[in-house]
């Protein structure tokens, strides 16, 4: 049978009341008292009751988090730094794949609300007008993470993709490239957009034709890197660089080039973006933009906890630093 509190109690000659104190670390319990509850706790195998404490104290100390990939290097680097800082704040977290899926990304938000969590970290790719009113009318805080919504309501914490895909390509053209291709994504996302207008403004403020003919779309993983690469060495004026919206359809990059017999970078430059472990990983290695995935999850979950402790935010839309490394992949 379930060793309950009530056991504890009488087993210990003490009341609920005091191994509850003891239970949640309370300091008004005399050492001698506190040795005693623990060591019964310890004999009888006794484990408090989370969802009895939550409906008690109206808090499960759980978080929701909603990612679209848990096999992704990308993502699990996220997953990562929501971990750890929910652990320094001791909240557990119930982490589900939406598969970027909207109809599901919609009914793991209600699942998540319908388990009590405390909050929600929500990462995704288009944030429609649905998800926006589920945000609005939750119970619980919510913080999206490397996402972006176009409303601007809901508290975030991202990097200036467009900033950082126009520093990635005036870098190809300084290095004296005209023809450099872009492998976007394939969702129709404010953050591929944004990508999109860094590429191009890029081209307008050094004065450079843009050939759409350059721009293609993939899924962001190595398979359709590589077909996308296939598409642009076939053309007859094929680009001498690419810049591409993530590591992993990089990679495909470079080994389709590589397997077309061109040489990475003299006959092509490749330039990604995430900086994931992957960028090492490859050779040539590959030149980047450092998003700090560990970090943007990291601070998501402590923004997270401030809502949830109904702490002061000074800003609740959050914008990380990013910075360009340099590798083989590029001249």
């Amino acid at each position: 049978m379930t060793v309950t509190i009530y056991d504890v109690a009488r087993e210990a000659n003490v009341s609920m009341a005091t191994v509850s104190r003891v239970v949640n670390g309370n300091p008004n319990v005399k050492p001698v008292t506190r040795k005693k509850v623990l060591a019964t706790i310890q004999e009888l195998g006794y484990r408090p009751n989370a969802v009895a404490r939550g409906l008690a104290s109206k808090r499960t100390t759980t978080v929701g988090a909603i990612i679209p990939d848990i096999s992704s290097i990308f993502f699990a680097e996220l997953a990562r730094g929501i971990e750890d800082i929910a652990t320094m704040y001791k909240y557990n977290i119930i982490l589900s794949n939406s598969d970027q899926n909207k109809d599901k990304e919609l009914q793991l938000i209600n699942a998540m609300l319908e388990k009590q969590v405390d909050g929600i970290l929500f990462m995704g790719g288009d944030i429609t007008n649905e998800h926006v009113d589920q945000f609005h009318t939750s119970s619980v805080p919510v913080v999206v993470a490397a996402t972006n919504d176009e409303t601007n309501t809901i508290p975030s914490v991202n990097i200036d993709y467009e900033a950082a895909a126009f520093e990635a390509t005036s870098f190809l053209l300084d290095k004296g490239n005209v023809n450099i291709a872009f492998i976007s994504g394939v969702d129709d996302t404010l953050i591929n957009q944004q990508k999109y207008d860094g590429y191009v403004r890029a081209f307008k403020e050094k004065s450079v034709r843009l050939n759409d003919e350059y721009i293609l779309t993939g899924d962001y993983s190595y398979d359709s890197g590589i077909e996308a690469v296939n598409q642009l060495l076939e053309m007859n004026d094929r680009p001498t660089a690419v810049f591409v919206a993530s590591d992993e359809m990089a990679l495909g990059v470079i080994h389709g080039a590589q397997d077309k017999g061109y040489q990475v970078p003299d006959d092509l430059e490749v330039f990604g973006f995430d900086n994931t472990r992957l960028a090492t990983m490859v050779r040539p290695t590959l030149s980047t933009i450092v998003q700090p995935m560990y970090d943007i999850g990291a601070v998501a979950m402590r923004l997270l906890t401030k809502y949830m402790n109904k702490e002061d935010v000074e800003e609740k839309k959050v914008v990380l630093p990013h910075r360009i490394v340099e590798r083989d992949s590029t001249k």
